[in-house]
């Protein structure tokens, strides 16, 4: 019944500057705009494939949210951290170790790679791995997973 998530909503402090975020600095297509409910709709990917609903709301009630864009496993691996770096913004991996290297979850396997909005919601980009998932090995290095998969 259920084939995948079409639509997720978040709340902002400032839909003006979240607007420019994401078309701007991300590069999402506007979809719809309706002012008079402060919302802002669009499209991630393909017109049709997703949506991302903005929503500005006092600053009390943004809570910091998490959701991942599927990117291409070349984009994860080799483009996303020079990508992000260009627009301003700060790559980090899941363990927030300092390092701006992509890490494999195993248990899926994915690689992916983090960042924040402006209103500090945990962004990613993700994108499924061929192979065998392997929960024993954690979160690992792209290095060690190739290695491993070798």
């Amino acid at each position: 019944m259920i084939t995948g998530l079409f639509e997720t909503h978040i709340n902002v402090a400032d839909l003006e500057r979240s607007v420019t975020f994401y078309r701007n600095v991300l590069g999402l297509e506007l979809a719809h705009s309706q002012p008079s409910r402060h919302v802002c709709f669009f499209w991630m990917g393909d017109r049709g494939a997703a949506m991302l609903g903005v929503w500005e709301t006092p600053r009390e009630q943004v809570q910091r949210q998490h959701f991942a864009f599927q990117a291409s496993v070349e984009d994860v691996r080799d483009s996303a951290v020079p990508w992000l770096r260009e627009r301003g913004l700060r790559p980090y991996n899941f363990l927030d170790d300092g390092s701006e290297r992509p890490m494999v979850f195993a248990w899926m396997p994915a690689i992916s790679i983090y960042f924040d909005d402006p209103d500090g919601h945990l962004l990613e980009m993700i994108a499924m791995l061929e192979g065998t998932p392997r929960p024993e090995l954690g979160v690992i290095s792209w290095e060690e997973w190739q290695r491993i998969n070798a």
